[in-house]
Formats: structure tokens, C-alpha cells, sequence
């Protein structure tokens, strides 16, 4: 993969004060596009500020964002924002997650309802209006998961919650396929993040490095080459499609 540049783009990563939204912006910043930092809350605002200050001050053009996506509102407020701080907007990536361990019949409702709302209903309507307002040629990115090709317990809210990102995007792929748009979703396998250790413990983890080929966790720098192609102006023939990378864990 060639090294692109993104001068003129403008980018907009949900979820990207911490871990791989974070690595997405910064990387999309330094071949210069001009990135919205999206954070849902106040307990990740330093960290999304942080972040957009690290990019301005290497030359590059970044401001943090505040907007729970679980409301419709607040996502076509966000993104009325990106579009009048940038005049445009050509990429979507969606990182934004959350995570429930727990088997199916002790899942409460309340976990259920929340875990829908930010992995399902959130993808969805950031899709929408990625849809309705990215520039022809754009690029649209959503996060899933590797567990969708996994026979598991204990993660079938999770990966329930996630499945239905194929089905949008493969939708919206179509849809907007003629005016040059590519849709997308990755699909990481365990990854060492503070997202992954956040549910597992170290029996979990020592089980899951053994599953790669090299018996390691992936590392948010594994995802970035991909993800960068697939939001790039080369990649006008890579859309509709679920692409694993997990270093061996599952296949599909």
C-alpha cells in the first residue's frame, strides 16, 4: 500500500479519545486530513482536547468534539458541527463501543438496552448521515468485531450487538456506490487495548494470545495500514465487505 495523502480531506473518528479511534485520527492527521476527535463524555474530554492539541501543534488541522450517539439529535448535531468547522466532510470512521461479557441468561436488560444503543443504533444513524452528507468519493469505516465469526461464549450480546454493522453496510454500499462512496467494516480479533483487558482475565488472555499464529494480542498499529487504505482515494473497489484481521484467531 502506497503512502496517501489526505491534504484537502476532512475525517471524522467516533470514538476517538483513547485506543484505536485515537491511532485512526492521529494517523489520518499526519498525512493531512483534517480530523474531528470525537468523545461522548466528560470523562474522556482531556483526553480528546489532548489529542487535537498534539495534532495542531505538529502542523496539522484537528478539534475535539463532544456528542452522545446514542441520541439521534446529538448525532446530526455533530455532524452539522464537522461541517461547519471544515466546509465538508469525506471520511466516517466509527469506533465507538462498548463491551458485556456475561452469558446470555444473565444479561440484564439494562445491558442489553445500553449495548444496542451505542454498538447498533449509534453505527446506524452516524451511517445515515454519513450517507446523506459525505462528499462523492468518500469513505466509511465501522469497527466490529472478529467474534463474528466465532462459535464463544459469554460474548453473545456483544457480538450480537455488532452483527448487524454487515447488514448496514453492505446496504449502504449500494446505495450510495454510484456516487463513488465505499463502505466498510473491520473486524479485530483480541487486541491489547484497555478496552479488551477491561472484561478478561489473565487465564481469558493467555487463552486468547494463544489463538493467534504468534501467540500474541494484536496491536492498535496492526489495524492502521488497512484502515487507512480502505478510507483512501485509491481504494475505489474494496466496499461492502467485513475484513478480519486477527492474526490467525478466526477466519471467515
Amino acid at each position: 500500500m502506497s503512502q496517501t495523502n489526505f491534504a484537502g480531506q476532512a475525517a471524522l473518528v467516533v470514538g476517538a479519545s483513547r485506543n484505536m479511534g485515537r491511532a485512526f485520527a492521529e494517523a489520518l492527521a499526519a498525512d493531512g486530513a483534517a480530523v474531528a476527535i470525537h468523545y461522548n463524555s466528560d470523562s474522556s474530554r482531556a483526553d480528546a482536547e489532548q489529542i487535537a492539541a498534539g495534532i495542531n501543534a505538529a502542523g496539522g488541522q484537528a478539534f475535539a468534539v463532544q456528542a452522545d450517539v446514542t441520541k439521534v439529535t446529538e448525532v446530526r448535531r455533530l455532524f452539522d458541527t464537522v461541517e461547519q468547522r471544515f466546509g465538508h466532510l469525506d471520511i466516517l470512521i466509527n469506533t465507538a463501543g462498548m463491551m458485556v461479557k456475561k452469558p446470555v441468561t444473565e444479561v440484564s436488560e439494562e445491558e442489553f438496552d445500553a449495548i444496542f444503543a451505542l454498538n447498533t443504533k449509534a453505527a446506524f444513524f452516524c451511517l445515515q448521515e454519513a450517507g446523506r452528507r459525505l462528499r462523492d468519493n468518500g469513505r466509511i469505516v465501522s469497527v466490529g468485531t472478529s467474534l463474528l465469526a466465532a462459535t464463544t461464549g459469554y460474548y453473545g450480546v456483544y457480538a450480537g450487538s455488532k452483527a448487524p454493522l454487515e447488514d448496514f453496510t453492505r446496504a449502504l454500499a449500494k446505495e450510495v456506490g454510484h456516487r463513488g462512496i465505499t463502505v466498510n467494516v473491520v473486524a479485530p480479533g483480541p487486541m491489547d487495548t484497555a478496552f479488551f483487558y477491561s472484561v478478561e482475565t489473565s487465564e481469558t488472555v493467555a487463552y486468547l494470545k494463544r489463538a493467534s499464529i504468534n501467540g500474541e494480542l494484536g496491536q492498535v498499529a496492526d489495524l492502521v495500514p488497512l484502515v487507512k487504505h480502505l478510507v483512501s482515494p485509491e481504494n475505489r473497489w474494496t466496499t461492502a465487505q467485513t475484513l478480519f484481521i486477527n492474526g490467525g484467531f478466526v477466519s471467515r
